[in-house]
Protein backbone atom coordinates (compact mmCIF):
# COMPACT_ATOMS: atom_id res chain seq x y z
CA UNK A 1 0.00 0.00 0.00
CA UNK A 2 1.62 3.28 -1.13
CA UNK A 3 -0.93 5.78 0.15
CA UNK A 4 -1.26 7.02 3.72
CA UNK A 5 -3.57 4.70 5.64
CA UNK A 6 -7.01 5.60 6.97
CA UNK A 7 -8.47 4.44 10.27
CA UNK A 8 -11.05 2.41 8.35
CA UNK A 9 -8.45 0.40 6.38
CA UNK A 10 -8.30 -3.35 6.84
CA UNK A 11 -5.46 -4.69 8.92
CA UNK A 12 -3.46 -7.58 7.46
CA UNK A 13 -5.06 -10.09 9.82
CA UNK A 14 -8.56 -8.77 9.01
CA UNK A 15 -7.87 -9.22 5.31
CA UNK A 16 -6.77 -12.80 5.99
CA UNK A 17 -10.11 -13.47 7.66
CA UNK A 18 -12.11 -11.86 4.87
CA UNK A 19 -10.16 -13.17 1.88
CA UNK A 20 -11.81 -16.64 1.73
CA UNK A 21 -15.22 -14.93 1.52
CA UNK A 22 -14.34 -12.76 -1.48
CA UNK A 23 -15.74 -14.01 -4.81
CA UNK A 24 -13.19 -15.10 -7.37
CA UNK A 25 -12.99 -13.22 -10.64
CA UNK A 26 -15.40 -14.27 -13.36
CA UNK A 27 -14.19 -16.88 -15.81
CA UNK A 28 -13.70 -15.43 -19.25
CA UNK A 29 -13.84 -11.80 -20.24
CA UNK A 30 -11.52 -9.15 -18.88
CA UNK A 31 -9.12 -10.26 -16.16
CA UNK A 32 -9.67 -8.65 -12.74
CA UNK A 33 -7.01 -5.99 -12.28
CA UNK A 34 -8.37 -4.09 -9.26
CA UNK A 35 -6.82 -4.51 -5.83
CA UNK A 36 -9.75 -6.05 -3.92
CA UNK A 37 -8.32 -4.98 -0.58
CA UNK A 38 -8.35 -1.38 -1.80
CA UNK A 39 -11.92 -1.82 -3.06
CA UNK A 40 -12.97 -2.98 0.42
CA UNK A 41 -11.00 -0.20 2.12
CA UNK A 42 -12.84 2.36 -0.02
CA UNK A 43 -16.27 0.86 0.73
CA UNK A 44 -15.56 0.77 4.47
CA UNK A 45 -14.39 4.40 4.22
CA UNK A 46 -17.66 5.42 2.58
CA UNK A 47 -19.92 3.71 5.13
CA UNK A 48 -17.89 5.03 8.08
CA UNK A 49 -17.30 8.59 6.90
CA UNK A 50 -20.64 9.07 5.14
CA UNK A 51 -19.12 10.65 2.03
CA UNK A 52 -20.79 10.42 -1.38
CA UNK A 53 -19.33 7.99 -3.90
CA UNK A 54 -18.18 10.84 -6.14
CA UNK A 55 -16.38 12.47 -3.19
CA UNK A 56 -14.23 9.43 -2.45
CA UNK A 57 -10.66 10.68 -1.86
CA UNK A 58 -8.48 10.45 -4.95
CA UNK A 59 -5.88 8.25 -3.28
CA UNK A 60 -8.41 5.40 -3.41
CA UNK A 61 -9.34 3.58 -6.60
CA UNK A 62 -11.71 5.48 -8.95
CA UNK A 63 -15.13 5.78 -7.36
CA UNK A 64 -16.77 4.15 -10.38
CA UNK A 65 -14.70 0.99 -9.80
CA UNK A 66 -15.51 0.86 -6.09
CA UNK A 67 -19.21 1.55 -6.68
CA UNK A 68 -19.30 -1.15 -9.35
CA UNK A 69 -18.02 -3.78 -6.93
CA UNK A 70 -20.42 -2.61 -4.21
CA UNK A 71 -23.41 -2.97 -6.54
CA UNK A 72 -22.29 -6.28 -8.06
CA UNK A 73 -21.75 -7.85 -4.63
CA UNK A 74 -25.07 -6.44 -3.46
CA UNK A 75 -26.85 -8.08 -6.39
CA UNK A 76 -25.06 -11.41 -5.86
CA UNK A 77 -25.74 -11.52 -2.10
CA UNK A 78 -22.03 -11.37 -1.23
CA UNK A 79 -22.45 -8.87 1.63
CA UNK A 80 -25.05 -11.06 3.32
CA UNK A 81 -22.90 -14.18 2.95
CA UNK A 82 -19.89 -12.37 4.42
CA UNK A 83 -22.03 -11.21 7.33
CA UNK A 84 -23.34 -14.72 8.00
CA UNK A 85 -19.90 -16.35 7.89
CA UNK A 86 -18.31 -13.78 10.18
CA UNK A 87 -21.27 -13.91 12.58
CA UNK A 88 -20.82 -17.67 12.96
CA UNK A 89 -17.10 -17.12 13.60
CA UNK A 90 -17.73 -14.48 16.25
CA UNK A 91 -20.35 -16.63 17.97
CA UNK A 92 -17.97 -19.59 18.14
CA UNK A 93 -15.22 -17.32 19.41
CA UNK A 94 -17.58 -16.21 22.18
CA UNK A 95 -18.20 -19.91 22.97
CA UNK A 96 -21.71 -19.99 21.53
CA UNK A 97 -23.12 -22.41 19.00
CA UNK A 98 -22.69 -21.08 15.46
CA UNK A 99 -26.46 -21.28 14.87
CA UNK A 100 -28.55 -18.92 17.01
CA UNK A 101 -31.52 -20.44 18.83
CA UNK A 102 -32.89 -17.09 20.08
CA UNK A 103 -32.91 -13.52 18.86
CA UNK A 104 -34.37 -10.05 19.21
CA UNK A 105 -36.40 -8.09 16.68
CA UNK A 106 -37.14 -4.39 16.41
CA UNK A 107 -37.58 -1.56 13.91
CA UNK A 108 -36.14 1.91 13.48
CA UNK A 109 -37.67 4.71 11.43
CA UNK A 110 -35.16 7.02 9.80
CA UNK A 111 -35.26 10.04 7.51
CA UNK A 112 -34.45 9.61 3.84
CA UNK A 113 -32.66 11.96 1.47
CA UNK A 114 -32.75 10.42 -2.03
CA UNK A 115 -35.29 7.61 -1.81
CA UNK A 116 -37.66 7.19 -4.73
CA UNK A 117 -41.36 7.80 -4.09
CA UNK A 118 -42.11 4.10 -3.67
CA UNK A 119 -39.37 3.68 -1.09
CA UNK A 120 -40.45 6.17 1.54
CA UNK A 121 -43.55 6.91 3.61
CA UNK A 122 -44.80 8.63 6.73
CA UNK A 123 -44.52 7.01 10.17
CA UNK A 124 -47.42 8.49 12.14
CA UNK A 125 -46.06 7.23 15.45
CA UNK A 126 -42.65 8.89 15.05
CA UNK A 127 -43.99 11.76 12.90
CA UNK A 128 -41.23 11.06 10.41
CA UNK A 129 -41.11 10.72 6.64
CA UNK A 130 -38.62 8.15 5.45
CA UNK A 131 -37.84 4.46 5.67
CA UNK A 132 -38.04 1.83 8.38
CA UNK A 133 -35.29 -0.68 9.20
CA UNK A 134 -36.33 -4.04 10.63
CA UNK A 135 -33.53 -5.97 12.33
CA UNK A 136 -33.39 -9.53 13.62
CA UNK A 137 -30.26 -10.11 15.72
CA UNK A 138 -28.89 -12.94 17.83
CA UNK A 139 -28.40 -12.76 21.61
CA UNK A 140 -25.02 -11.07 21.09
CA UNK A 141 -26.47 -8.38 18.82
CA UNK A 142 -25.04 -9.69 15.53
CA UNK A 143 -27.24 -9.46 12.47
CA UNK A 144 -29.36 -12.44 11.42
CA UNK A 145 -31.38 -10.51 8.86
CA UNK A 146 -32.38 -6.98 7.89
CA UNK A 147 -35.28 -5.62 5.88
CA UNK A 148 -35.69 -1.98 4.79
CA UNK A 149 -39.02 -0.62 3.62
CA UNK A 150 -41.22 2.48 3.70
CA UNK A 151 -41.67 4.07 7.12
CA UNK A 152 -45.45 3.73 6.74
CA UNK A 153 -45.15 -0.07 6.99
CA UNK A 154 -46.67 -1.40 10.21
CA UNK A 155 -44.61 -3.33 12.72
CA UNK A 156 -46.46 -6.55 12.03
CA UNK A 157 -46.28 -6.32 8.23
CA UNK A 158 -42.61 -5.41 8.33
CA UNK A 159 -41.83 -8.24 10.75
CA UNK A 160 -43.63 -10.74 8.54
CA UNK A 161 -41.63 -9.61 5.50
CA UNK A 162 -38.41 -9.72 7.54
CA UNK A 163 -39.04 -13.31 8.64
CA UNK A 164 -40.20 -14.42 5.20
CA UNK A 165 -36.89 -13.22 3.76
CA UNK A 166 -34.74 -14.75 6.51
CA UNK A 167 -32.73 -17.75 5.21
CA UNK A 168 -34.18 -21.16 6.05
CA UNK A 169 -30.92 -22.27 7.66
CA UNK A 170 -31.30 -19.48 10.25
CA UNK A 171 -35.01 -20.06 10.89
CA UNK A 172 -34.45 -23.81 11.26
CA UNK A 173 -32.54 -23.22 14.51
CA UNK A 174 -34.45 -20.19 15.83
CA UNK A 175 -36.77 -21.13 18.70
CA UNK A 176 -37.50 -17.81 20.43
CA UNK A 177 -37.74 -14.16 19.36
CA UNK A 178 -38.00 -11.28 21.82
CA UNK A 179 -39.81 -8.16 20.62
CA UNK A 180 -41.43 -5.02 21.99
CA UNK A 181 -45.11 -4.24 22.31
CA UNK A 182 -45.27 -2.97 18.74
CA UNK A 183 -45.26 -6.61 17.65
CA UNK A 184 -47.84 -7.79 20.17
CA UNK A 185 -50.94 -9.70 19.24
CA UNK A 186 -52.05 -13.30 19.38
CA UNK A 187 -52.57 -13.41 15.63
CA UNK A 188 -48.99 -12.38 14.90
CA UNK A 189 -47.47 -14.78 17.46
CA UNK A 190 -49.62 -17.61 16.08
CA UNK A 191 -48.59 -16.77 12.51
CA UNK A 192 -44.89 -16.90 13.45
CA UNK A 193 -45.27 -20.20 15.29
CA UNK A 194 -47.33 -21.77 12.49
CA UNK A 195 -44.93 -20.72 9.73
CA UNK A 196 -41.55 -20.96 11.44
CA UNK A 197 -42.11 -22.96 14.62
CA UNK A 198 -40.77 -20.06 16.67
CA UNK A 199 -42.15 -18.47 19.85
CA UNK A 200 -42.55 -14.67 20.03
CA UNK A 201 -42.15 -13.26 23.53
CA UNK A 202 -43.14 -9.62 24.06
CA UNK A 203 -40.94 -7.66 26.50
CA UNK A 204 -43.12 -4.87 27.88
CA UNK A 205 -42.16 -1.67 29.59
CA UNK A 206 -43.79 -1.22 32.98
CA UNK A 207 -46.61 1.34 33.05
CA UNK A 208 -45.08 2.83 36.20
CA UNK A 209 -41.61 3.24 34.70
CA UNK A 210 -40.37 6.78 34.10
CA UNK A 211 -37.57 7.92 31.81
CA UNK A 212 -35.09 5.52 30.24
CA UNK A 213 -35.43 1.91 31.38
CA UNK A 214 -33.14 -0.94 30.31
CA UNK A 215 -35.50 -3.73 29.31
CA UNK A 216 -34.41 -7.39 29.45
CA UNK A 217 -33.44 -8.85 26.05
CA UNK A 218 -34.71 -5.83 24.11
CA UNK A 219 -31.55 -3.84 24.88
CA UNK A 220 -29.56 -6.20 22.65
CA UNK A 221 -31.20 -5.11 19.39
CA UNK A 222 -31.26 -1.49 20.61
CA UNK A 223 -27.49 -1.72 21.07
CA UNK A 224 -27.17 -2.96 17.49
CA UNK A 225 -29.01 0.13 16.27
CA UNK A 226 -26.56 2.10 18.39
CA UNK A 227 -23.63 0.38 16.68
CA UNK A 228 -25.00 1.41 13.30
CA UNK A 229 -25.05 5.00 14.53
CA UNK A 230 -21.25 5.07 14.46
CA UNK A 231 -21.38 4.81 10.65
CA UNK A 232 -22.28 8.19 9.21
CA UNK A 233 -23.61 6.77 5.95
CA UNK A 234 -26.34 5.18 8.11
CA UNK A 235 -27.17 8.31 10.16
CA UNK A 236 -29.93 8.93 7.61
CA UNK A 237 -30.98 6.82 4.65
CA UNK A 238 -29.11 8.40 1.76
CA UNK A 239 -29.79 5.60 -0.71
CA UNK A 240 -32.17 5.81 -3.66
CA UNK A 241 -32.92 2.09 -3.45
CA UNK A 242 -33.68 0.11 -0.31
CA UNK A 243 -31.38 -2.76 -1.28
CA UNK A 244 -28.42 -0.35 -1.12
CA UNK A 245 -29.50 0.58 2.41
CA UNK A 246 -29.49 -3.11 3.32
CA UNK A 247 -26.05 -3.61 1.76
CA UNK A 248 -24.55 -0.73 3.75
CA UNK A 249 -25.96 -2.16 6.98
CA UNK A 250 -24.26 -5.46 6.16
CA UNK A 251 -20.95 -3.73 5.39
CA UNK A 252 -21.08 -1.89 8.72
CA UNK A 253 -21.69 -5.13 10.61
CA UNK A 254 -18.91 -6.87 8.66
CA UNK A 255 -16.47 -4.13 9.69
CA UNK A 256 -17.51 -4.43 13.35
CA UNK A 257 -17.18 -8.22 13.38
CA UNK A 258 -13.74 -8.16 11.79
CA UNK A 259 -12.61 -5.79 14.51
CA UNK A 260 -14.16 -8.02 17.17
CA UNK A 261 -12.41 -11.11 15.81
CA UNK A 262 -9.02 -9.42 15.64
CA UNK A 263 -9.27 -7.77 19.05
CA UNK A 264 -9.98 -11.11 20.74
CA UNK A 265 -7.03 -12.82 22.47
CA UNK A 266 -8.48 -16.14 21.28
CA UNK A 267 -7.59 -15.45 17.65
CA UNK A 268 -4.97 -17.84 16.30
CA UNK A 269 -3.42 -17.43 12.85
Amino acid sequence: MTRQSYETDLQDVEMLLLEPLIPVGKIGGRRRDSDIREVLNAIFYVVRSGCAWRLLPHDFLPWQTVYGYFCAWKKDGVWQRMNDALRDAVREQEEHEAEASAGSMDSQSIKTMNADANGRGFDGGKLLSGRKRFLLVDTLGWLLNVFVTSAKTSERNGAELLLQQTPDEILAHLELIWADSGFKGVAFATWVEDHFGCIVEIVRRSDSAKGFVLLPRRWVVERTFGWLGYFRRLSKDYERKADSSVAFIYTAMIRLMLQRLVDSPLLLI
